[in-house]
């Protein structure tokens, strides 16, 4: 096996830890930094094709392992040559460990309630269906009610056969509901899954080294508590993971102040992705405590329902304003949406409900995002970050309709 993995700081606005950017290097190819990551959750971006999702600018996507896992299943991935193969995406691909929909959606039908049997607003007992345990998590498939398992092991089994450049570790998902003592529980399960994880990646590894080298990334959970995301930090950072991943319940006010607890602690050469972020202000704020990549789902998830992304603030389409209004969704947009349809026109088919709506308005939002993205890399290149953040926030927060 030969390691084509590896990550380059290649400027910053001082310390190396924040606010940098950086290259990404895989056996699909290379990763600038920073770079938004889109969702392919099935292993496609709803309501996109490959080669639609390739032309807003993406570099990578990220697809997940538990629903890969029930559907097609991994056997499918194999025999295919892997995800990218099979979705005919021929640049980097990254997959979640799994570890957040299965006690996601397992703890009280898509809603993320405390997985503290103790609590308040924990799901009622008939209507559970995931089980953790120190070993791994019992769950009930959201296609057909069968029960499976997941352990560290088997989510790295089921990873390695999907086949993405960069895995994740199983961890166990916490919400802002779970008691501080129950955080301290999990935690320590993270840890020791982590442990399992990086063992079992290992043997896989050895296990077939003319397969192309796929990185793991460890998971930081501890929720908006200091000393439980600085131990995580210290832990894991410690570890041999070629990446880390900022995931578990983050209040948006903290967004900021827990990436740097975290990030003081992780090792500098070695990059950090932060799981489920993609407003504006999130993004230049992640970038600024030295987020390295970062991925959601909201950009299409929005998309669908008419809301829109422009330099001046998100609009949403559906309203009877655009009925009659023939200009151009964003005249300095490069996307094929921009380009070619006017808000009259959109408007008319989320008003018809037609499919091709959330086809276009999701061309613009991933291209917007990513674009955004793009041009807070290339302010850090010049230096002027702060300036720019403070000028670009100002005139998308002042314009929200």
């Amino acid at each position: 096996m030969q390691n084509k993995f590896g990550f380059e700081v290649t400027s910053s606005l001082g310390d190396p830890r924040y606010a940098r950017t950086g290259i990404i290097s895989t056996p699909h190819g290379q990763i600038k930094t920073p770079a938004f990551i889109p969702v392919a959750t099935k292993a496609t971006i709803k309501a996109l094709t490959p080669e639609q999702i390739g032309d807003t600018g993406a570099q990578a996507l990220l697809a997940n392992a538990y629903h890969l896992y029930l559907q097609p299943g991994e056997d499918v991935m194999v025999k295919a040559g892997g995800l990218g193969k099979f979705m005919n995406w021929d640049k980097p691909t990254f997959t979640d460990s799994g570890g957040f929909q299965v006690l996601s959606l397992g703890s009280g039908y898509k809603k993320v309630i405390s997985m503290d049997q103790s609590s308040a607003s924990n799901a009622p007992k008939n209507t559970r269906r995931a089980k953790v345990d120190d070993d791994g998590v019992d769950f009930r498939s959201v296609i057909d009610g069968s029960l499976h398992r997941f352990t560290p092991e088997r989510s790295m089994e089921i990873q390695w056969a999907i086949g993405a450049d960069i895995c994740f570790a199983f961890d166990e998902l916490t919400s802002l509901a779970d008691s501080y003592q129950y955080q301290v529980k999990a935690l320590d399960r993270t840890h020791r899954w982590a442990v399992r994880c990086l063992d079992h990646f290992g043997y896989l590894r050895d296990l077939n080294q003319a397969k192309d080298y796929q990185a793991l990334f460890a998971v930081l959970q501890g929720a908006n508590y200091q000393n439980l995301r600085v131990e995580t930090a210290k832990f894991l950072g410690s570890m041999d993971f070629d990446g880390y991943g900022i995931g578990g319940a983050i209040e948006k006010s903290q967004l900021g102040e827990i990436i740097g607890w975290v990030n003081t602690e992780l090792p500098a050469d070695k990059p950090k992705h932060l799981l489920g972020i993609s407003e504006p202000d999130d993004i230049f704020e992640a970038i600024a405590q030295g987020v390295d990549t970062f991925d959601c789902v909201s950009p299409t998830r929005v998309a669908r329902n008419g809301a829109v992304y422009l330099p001046t603030g998100r609009i949403n389409l559906v309203r009877a304003r655009y009925r009659e209004d023939f200009s151009r969704l964003d005249s300095d947009c490069r996307c094929y949406t921009c380009q070619n349809y006017t808000r009259a026109y959109l408007h008319h088919l989320l008003r018809a409900k037609e499919r091709l709506a959330a086809t276009l308005l999701s061309i613009h939002n991933e291209t917007f995002i990513i674009g955004l993205v793009d041009s807070v890399r290339e302010s850090i290149e010049r230096g002027d970050f702060e300036a720019y953040r403070s000028e670009w926030l100002g005139r998308y927060y002042r314009g929200i309709v």
